[in-house]
Protein backbone atom coordinates (compact mmCIF):
# COMPACT_ATOMS: atom_id res chain seq x y z
CA UNK A 1 0.00 0.00 0.00
CA UNK A 2 1.33 3.42 -0.93
CA UNK A 3 2.28 5.77 1.89
CA UNK A 4 -0.13 8.65 2.17
CA UNK A 5 1.25 12.16 1.68
CA UNK A 6 -0.25 14.11 4.56
CA UNK A 7 -1.74 17.56 4.14
CA UNK A 8 -1.65 20.83 6.08
CA UNK A 9 -1.60 24.59 5.46
CA UNK A 10 0.24 27.60 6.86
CA UNK A 11 -2.29 28.65 9.49
CA UNK A 12 -4.45 31.73 9.08
CA UNK A 13 -7.96 31.34 7.68
CA UNK A 14 -10.68 33.91 6.93
CA UNK A 15 -12.33 35.32 10.05
CA UNK A 16 -16.02 36.21 10.17
CA UNK A 17 -17.03 39.84 9.62
CA UNK A 18 -18.20 40.08 13.24
CA UNK A 19 -14.88 38.78 14.56
CA UNK A 20 -12.85 41.07 12.28
CA UNK A 21 -14.76 44.09 13.59
CA UNK A 22 -14.00 43.05 17.16
CA UNK A 23 -10.31 42.61 16.33
CA UNK A 24 -10.00 46.04 14.73
CA UNK A 25 -11.76 47.68 17.69
CA UNK A 26 -9.35 45.90 20.03
CA UNK A 27 -6.35 46.85 17.89
CA UNK A 28 -7.35 50.54 17.91
CA UNK A 29 -7.90 50.58 21.66
CA UNK A 30 -11.64 51.14 21.28
CA UNK A 31 -14.13 49.81 23.82
CA UNK A 32 -15.67 46.39 23.19
CA UNK A 33 -17.44 43.69 25.16
CA UNK A 34 -14.78 41.15 26.17
CA UNK A 35 -17.26 38.39 26.95
CA UNK A 36 -18.90 38.74 23.55
CA UNK A 37 -15.49 38.82 21.88
CA UNK A 38 -14.45 35.60 23.63
CA UNK A 39 -17.69 33.91 22.58
CA UNK A 40 -17.25 34.95 18.93
CA UNK A 41 -13.62 33.75 18.87
CA UNK A 42 -14.60 30.38 20.35
CA UNK A 43 -17.43 29.97 17.84
CA UNK A 44 -15.14 30.85 14.92
CA UNK A 45 -12.49 28.38 16.07
CA UNK A 46 -14.96 25.50 16.41
CA UNK A 47 -16.43 26.27 12.97
CA UNK A 48 -13.13 26.39 11.09
CA UNK A 49 -11.79 23.28 12.83
CA UNK A 50 -14.81 21.36 11.53
CA UNK A 51 -14.42 22.87 8.06
CA UNK A 52 -10.79 21.74 7.83
CA UNK A 53 -11.62 18.23 9.00
CA UNK A 54 -14.62 17.93 6.66
CA UNK A 55 -12.28 18.74 3.77
CA UNK A 56 -9.77 16.14 4.95
CA UNK A 57 -6.79 18.25 6.06
CA UNK A 58 -4.54 16.16 8.33
CA UNK A 59 -2.67 18.82 10.33
CA UNK A 60 -5.03 21.67 11.12
CA UNK A 61 -4.88 25.03 12.93
CA UNK A 62 -7.15 27.35 14.92
CA UNK A 63 -7.00 29.72 11.94
CA UNK A 64 -5.38 32.42 14.12
CA UNK A 65 -8.92 33.58 14.87
CA UNK A 66 -8.04 35.74 17.90
CA UNK A 67 -5.15 37.61 16.25
CA UNK A 68 -5.13 40.87 14.30
CA UNK A 69 -2.02 39.65 12.46
CA UNK A 70 0.60 36.93 12.65
CA UNK A 71 3.26 39.19 14.24
CA UNK A 72 1.76 42.27 15.90
CA UNK A 73 -0.56 40.23 18.13
CA UNK A 74 2.36 40.04 20.58
CA UNK A 75 1.75 43.63 21.68
CA UNK A 76 -1.35 42.29 23.48
CA UNK A 77 0.79 39.79 25.41
CA UNK A 78 4.03 41.66 26.09
CA UNK A 79 4.65 44.97 27.87
CA UNK A 80 7.08 47.45 26.31
CA UNK A 81 5.43 48.38 23.00
CA UNK A 82 3.90 51.75 22.09
CA UNK A 83 3.62 54.34 19.31
CA UNK A 84 3.79 53.58 15.61
CA UNK A 85 6.66 52.28 13.50
CA UNK A 86 7.67 53.46 10.05
CA UNK A 87 6.24 51.38 7.21
CA UNK A 88 8.75 50.21 4.61
CA UNK A 89 7.51 49.03 1.22
CA UNK A 90 9.10 45.96 -0.40
CA UNK A 91 11.82 46.76 -2.93
CA UNK A 92 9.87 45.12 -5.76
CA UNK A 93 6.97 47.54 -5.27
CA UNK A 94 9.38 50.49 -5.08
CA UNK A 95 10.67 49.39 -8.48
CA UNK A 96 7.16 49.58 -9.96
CA UNK A 97 5.73 52.78 -8.41
CA UNK A 98 2.61 52.87 -10.60
CA UNK A 99 1.62 49.40 -9.44
CA UNK A 100 2.51 50.30 -5.85
CA UNK A 101 0.15 53.30 -6.05
CA UNK A 102 -2.58 51.14 -7.62
CA UNK A 103 -2.42 48.69 -4.70
CA UNK A 104 -2.58 51.52 -2.18
CA UNK A 105 -5.60 53.15 -3.87
CA UNK A 106 -7.45 49.85 -4.20
CA UNK A 107 -7.26 49.18 -0.48
CA UNK A 108 -4.81 46.36 -1.05
CA UNK A 109 -2.75 47.33 1.98
CA UNK A 110 -4.09 46.34 5.42
CA UNK A 111 -4.25 48.99 8.14
CA UNK A 112 -3.48 48.04 11.72
CA UNK A 113 -1.29 49.37 14.51
CA UNK A 114 2.36 48.44 14.43
CA UNK A 115 4.12 49.83 17.52
CA UNK A 116 7.80 50.00 18.42
CA UNK A 117 9.63 48.58 21.39
CA UNK A 118 9.89 51.65 23.66
CA UNK A 119 10.46 50.06 27.05
CA UNK A 120 11.62 46.99 28.94
CA UNK A 121 9.91 43.87 27.65
CA UNK A 122 7.97 41.72 30.10
CA UNK A 123 5.07 39.29 29.85
CA UNK A 124 1.63 40.72 30.59
CA UNK A 125 -0.51 38.98 33.15
CA UNK A 126 -3.34 38.03 30.83
CA UNK A 127 -4.92 34.84 29.58
CA UNK A 128 -4.97 35.41 25.79
CA UNK A 129 -2.69 32.49 25.00
CA UNK A 130 -4.47 30.08 27.34
CA UNK A 131 -7.84 31.12 25.87
CA UNK A 132 -6.51 30.32 22.39
CA UNK A 133 -5.20 26.95 23.53
CA UNK A 134 -8.43 26.06 25.35
CA UNK A 135 -10.59 27.03 22.36
CA UNK A 136 -8.48 24.97 19.98
CA UNK A 137 -8.00 21.88 22.15
CA UNK A 138 -11.72 21.89 22.93
CA UNK A 139 -12.57 21.97 19.21
CA UNK A 140 -10.05 19.22 18.49
CA UNK A 141 -11.46 17.04 21.25
CA UNK A 142 -15.07 17.49 20.15
CA UNK A 143 -14.03 16.36 16.67
CA UNK A 144 -11.83 13.51 17.93
CA UNK A 145 -8.73 14.85 16.17
CA UNK A 146 -5.21 15.15 17.57
CA UNK A 147 -2.97 16.75 14.94
CA UNK A 148 -3.34 20.48 15.60
CA UNK A 149 -0.77 23.25 15.27
CA UNK A 150 -0.75 26.78 16.63
CA UNK A 151 1.11 29.70 15.05
CA UNK A 152 3.54 31.92 16.91
CA UNK A 153 5.79 34.80 15.84
CA UNK A 154 9.54 34.26 15.70
CA UNK A 155 11.84 36.59 17.67
CA UNK A 156 13.22 37.74 14.31
CA UNK A 157 9.87 38.74 12.80
CA UNK A 158 8.94 40.69 15.93
CA UNK A 159 12.29 42.47 15.65
CA UNK A 160 11.48 43.34 12.03
CA UNK A 161 7.84 44.47 12.37
CA UNK A 162 7.97 45.98 15.86
CA UNK A 163 11.35 47.73 15.69
CA UNK A 164 13.65 48.47 18.60
CA UNK A 165 13.65 51.99 20.05
CA UNK A 166 14.75 51.02 23.57
CA UNK A 167 17.55 48.46 23.75
CA UNK A 168 21.11 49.49 22.94
CA UNK A 169 21.11 47.54 19.68
CA UNK A 170 19.09 44.96 17.73
CA UNK A 171 21.22 42.10 19.02
CA UNK A 172 20.22 42.89 22.61
CA UNK A 173 16.59 43.32 21.53
CA UNK A 174 16.63 39.98 19.68
CA UNK A 175 18.11 38.23 22.71
CA UNK A 176 15.38 39.67 24.93
CA UNK A 177 12.66 38.63 22.47
CA UNK A 178 14.12 35.13 22.38
CA UNK A 179 13.87 34.86 26.16
CA UNK A 180 10.34 36.32 26.29
CA UNK A 181 8.86 34.21 23.47
CA UNK A 182 10.16 30.93 24.88
CA UNK A 183 7.28 31.02 27.38
CA UNK A 184 4.69 31.02 24.56
CA UNK A 185 6.48 28.28 22.63
CA UNK A 186 6.76 26.02 25.67
CA UNK A 187 3.16 26.63 26.76
CA UNK A 188 1.77 25.68 23.33
CA UNK A 189 3.75 22.46 23.05
CA UNK A 190 3.05 21.50 26.68
CA UNK A 191 -0.59 21.16 25.62
CA UNK A 192 0.28 18.52 22.99
CA UNK A 193 -0.04 20.95 20.10
CA UNK A 194 2.46 21.39 17.29
CA UNK A 195 4.14 24.79 17.31
CA UNK A 196 4.49 26.69 14.05
CA UNK A 197 7.04 29.51 14.10
CA UNK A 198 6.37 32.10 11.39
CA UNK A 199 9.67 33.43 10.03
CA UNK A 200 9.21 35.89 7.15
CA UNK A 201 12.20 37.68 8.67
CA UNK A 202 14.38 35.11 6.88
CA UNK A 203 13.01 35.89 3.39
CA UNK A 204 10.51 38.78 3.10
CA UNK A 205 12.63 41.02 5.32
CA UNK A 206 15.50 40.79 2.82
CA UNK A 207 13.65 42.96 0.27
CA UNK A 208 11.77 45.04 2.83
CA UNK A 209 13.46 46.01 6.10
CA UNK A 210 16.93 44.94 4.98
CA UNK A 211 16.69 46.03 1.35
CA UNK A 212 19.60 48.47 1.75
CA UNK A 213 21.93 45.75 3.06
CA UNK A 214 24.26 43.76 0.87
CA UNK A 215 23.58 40.04 0.66
CA UNK A 216 26.47 39.00 2.90
CA UNK A 217 25.29 41.30 5.69
CA UNK A 218 21.73 40.02 5.40
CA UNK A 219 22.81 36.38 5.58
CA UNK A 220 24.88 37.22 8.66
CA UNK A 221 21.77 38.77 10.17
CA UNK A 222 19.75 35.66 9.29
CA UNK A 223 22.30 33.53 11.14
CA UNK A 224 21.75 35.63 14.27
CA UNK A 225 17.99 35.28 13.94
CA UNK A 226 18.27 31.48 13.73
CA UNK A 227 20.55 31.45 16.78
CA UNK A 228 18.02 33.51 18.74
CA UNK A 229 15.18 31.25 17.61
CA UNK A 230 17.02 28.09 18.58
CA UNK A 231 17.76 29.54 22.00
CA UNK A 232 14.07 30.21 22.53
CA UNK A 233 13.24 26.62 21.52
CA UNK A 234 15.77 24.95 23.80
CA UNK A 235 13.10 23.27 25.94
CA UNK A 236 10.74 22.38 23.07
CA UNK A 237 10.89 18.91 21.43
CA UNK A 238 12.06 19.20 17.81
CA UNK A 239 9.35 16.82 16.56
CA UNK A 240 6.69 19.35 17.62
CA UNK A 241 8.18 22.31 15.74
CA UNK A 242 7.23 23.65 12.31
CA UNK A 243 8.85 26.71 10.70
CA UNK A 244 7.35 28.74 7.87
CA UNK A 245 9.56 30.77 5.52
CA UNK A 246 7.79 33.44 3.46
CA UNK A 247 8.77 35.98 0.79
CA UNK A 248 5.59 38.00 1.34
CA UNK A 249 1.97 36.98 0.96
CA UNK A 250 1.10 39.60 -1.64
CA UNK A 251 0.65 39.71 -5.40
CA UNK A 252 3.66 41.60 -6.72
CA UNK A 253 6.71 41.26 -8.98
CA UNK A 254 8.87 39.63 -6.26
CA UNK A 255 11.89 40.47 -8.42
CA UNK A 256 14.05 41.21 -5.37
CA UNK A 257 13.32 37.98 -3.45
CA UNK A 258 16.38 36.30 -1.98
CA UNK A 259 16.93 32.89 -3.58
CA UNK A 260 16.09 29.80 -1.52
CA UNK A 261 19.54 28.35 -2.20
CA UNK A 262 21.06 31.35 -0.40
CA UNK A 263 19.07 31.04 2.81
CA UNK A 264 18.38 27.29 2.95
CA UNK A 265 21.74 26.30 4.52
CA UNK A 266 20.99 28.79 7.31
CA UNK A 267 17.35 27.77 7.68
CA UNK A 268 18.31 24.10 8.00
CA UNK A 269 20.20 24.98 11.19
CA UNK A 270 16.89 25.81 12.87
CA UNK A 271 15.57 23.42 15.48
CA UNK A 272 12.58 22.11 13.56
CA UNK A 273 11.19 18.95 12.02
CA UNK A 274 8.83 20.57 9.50
CA UNK A 275 9.94 23.25 7.04
CA UNK A 276 7.16 25.07 5.18
CA UNK A 277 8.21 27.03 2.08
CA UNK A 278 6.51 28.79 -0.82
CA UNK A 279 6.73 26.82 -4.04
CA UNK A 280 3.62 27.84 -5.99
CA UNK A 281 4.77 31.47 -6.05
CA UNK A 282 5.97 31.88 -9.68
CA UNK A 283 9.30 33.33 -8.47
CA UNK A 284 9.98 30.19 -6.44
CA UNK A 285 8.16 27.35 -8.23
CA UNK A 286 11.44 26.15 -9.72
CA UNK A 287 13.28 25.92 -6.42
CA UNK A 288 12.43 22.28 -5.72
CA UNK A 289 15.63 21.74 -7.73
CA UNK A 290 17.65 23.27 -4.88
CA UNK A 291 17.20 20.02 -2.97
CA UNK A 292 19.23 18.19 -5.62
CA UNK A 293 22.39 19.81 -4.22
CA UNK A 294 21.33 20.74 -0.68
CA UNK A 295 20.12 17.48 0.80
CA UNK A 296 17.27 17.57 3.28
CA UNK A 297 18.43 16.07 6.61
CA UNK A 298 16.74 12.77 7.46
CA UNK A 299 15.17 14.23 10.61
CA UNK A 300 13.23 16.92 8.69
CA UNK A 301 10.09 17.05 6.57
CA UNK A 302 9.67 19.52 3.71
CA UNK A 303 6.21 21.06 3.36
CA UNK A 304 6.10 22.78 -0.05
CA UNK A 305 3.31 25.20 -0.82
CA UNK A 306 1.46 23.44 -3.63
CA UNK A 307 -1.49 25.84 -3.36
CA UNK A 308 -1.12 29.60 -3.96
CA UNK A 309 -2.56 31.94 -1.32
CA UNK A 310 -2.75 35.18 -3.35
CA UNK A 311 -5.14 34.31 -6.19
CA UNK A 312 -8.66 32.96 -6.62
CA UNK A 313 -7.59 30.37 -9.17
CA UNK A 314 -8.41 26.93 -7.77
CA UNK A 315 -5.50 24.66 -8.61
CA UNK A 316 -6.48 21.47 -10.39
CA UNK A 317 -5.70 18.39 -8.26
CA UNK A 318 -3.42 17.13 -11.06
CA UNK A 319 -1.38 20.35 -10.76
CA UNK A 320 -1.05 19.74 -7.03
CA UNK A 321 0.02 16.17 -7.74
CA UNK A 322 2.60 17.29 -10.31
CA UNK A 323 4.12 19.75 -7.85
CA UNK A 324 4.43 17.06 -5.20
CA UNK A 325 5.95 14.65 -7.71
CA UNK A 326 8.63 17.22 -8.51
CA UNK A 327 9.66 17.34 -4.85
CA UNK A 328 9.51 13.55 -4.63
CA UNK A 329 12.17 13.39 -7.35
CA UNK A 330 14.68 15.06 -4.99
CA UNK A 331 13.33 14.29 -1.50
CA UNK A 332 12.14 10.91 -0.14
CA UNK A 333 8.35 10.60 -0.18
CA UNK A 334 8.17 10.00 3.58
CA UNK A 335 9.82 13.42 4.09
CA UNK A 336 7.14 15.34 2.17
CA UNK A 337 3.89 16.89 3.37
CA UNK A 338 1.58 18.97 1.15
CA UNK A 339 0.95 22.57 2.23
CA UNK A 340 0.06 26.07 1.07
CA UNK A 341 2.31 28.99 0.19
CA UNK A 342 1.08 31.14 3.07
CA UNK A 343 -1.97 31.85 5.20
CA UNK A 344 -5.26 32.94 3.63
CA UNK A 345 -5.82 35.78 6.10
CA UNK A 346 -2.50 36.91 7.54
CA UNK A 347 -4.26 40.12 8.62
CA UNK A 348 -7.82 40.12 10.02
CA UNK A 349 -10.35 41.28 7.46
CA UNK A 350 -7.78 41.21 4.70
CA UNK A 351 -7.05 38.63 2.04
CA UNK A 352 -7.38 38.42 -1.73
CA UNK A 353 -8.87 34.94 -1.73
CA UNK A 354 -12.64 34.67 -1.27
CA UNK A 355 -13.55 32.68 1.85
CA UNK A 356 -15.44 29.93 0.00
CA UNK A 357 -12.71 29.70 -2.64
CA UNK A 358 -10.14 29.34 0.12
CA UNK A 359 -11.78 26.10 1.24
CA UNK A 360 -12.23 24.96 -2.37
CA UNK A 361 -8.46 25.35 -2.81
CA UNK A 362 -7.82 23.31 0.34
CA UNK A 363 -10.11 20.63 -1.05
CA UNK A 364 -8.02 20.54 -4.22
CA UNK A 365 -4.92 20.20 -2.03
CA UNK A 366 -6.34 17.07 -0.41
CA UNK A 367 -7.37 15.55 -3.75
CA UNK A 368 -4.01 16.30 -5.35
CA UNK A 369 -2.08 14.80 -2.44
CA UNK A 370 -4.16 11.62 -2.76
CA UNK A 371 -3.36 11.38 -6.47
CA UNK A 372 0.35 11.86 -5.83
CA UNK A 373 0.30 9.33 -2.98
CA UNK A 374 -0.94 6.66 -5.39
CA UNK A 375 1.66 7.46 -8.05
CA UNK A 376 4.91 8.13 -6.18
Amino acid sequence: MNTKILTTHVGSLPRSKTLSEFLFAKDKGESFNLNEFDEVVSQNVHEIVKKQLDIGIDFISDGEMSKISYATYVKERINGFSGESERRAPADLDAFPEYKEKIAKSGGTPTYTRPCCTGELSLKKNSDLLKDINNFTSALKSNNHKNGFMNSASPGVINVFLPNKYYKNDDEYLEKLSSIMSDEYETITSKNLYLQIDCPDLALARHMNFKDMDEKSFLHRAEKQIEALNASLAAVPQDQIRIHICWGNYEGPHTFDVALEKILPIVLKAKTKYLLIESSNPRHAHEWKVFENIKLPKDKVIVPGVIDSTSNFVEHPEVVSDRLRQFASVVPKDQIMAGTDCGFSTFAGFGKVDEKICYEKLGSLVKGAKIASNII
